[in-house]
């Protein structure tokens, strides 16, 4: 009788172990492509603003590069998310 109570507490620590690993992934994998969604939108815009008003190219690209920072802190966010949900 305590065999199965300890089989049936290992099986339901592994399930837990094994729902949190997927929410990390799953978080972190969103993130990402949230990420390389909104990157793909910040340089194909930056492209086309300076086809269009090549004299503006430092202060388009200063501003692309700052989107670029913010944007890509995102993926950081949602794996330290996923971490604290994972080990706590």
């Amino acid at each position: 009788m305590d065999l199965i109570l300890i089989t049936a507490q290992v099986a339901a620590e592994t399930g837990e172990t094994a729902g949190r690993a997927i929410g990390l992934g799953l978080g972190t994998g969103l993130a990402a492509l949230g990420t390389g969604i909104g990157l793909g939108f910040i340089f194909g815009k930056t492209i086309e603003a300076v086809s269009r008003q090549p004299e503006l190219r430092n202060d388009i690209q200063s501003i692309q590069w700052l989107g670029f920072a913010l944007t890509e802190a995102t993926v950081f966010y949602g794996f330290i998310a996923g971490l604290i949900a994972f080990f706590v």
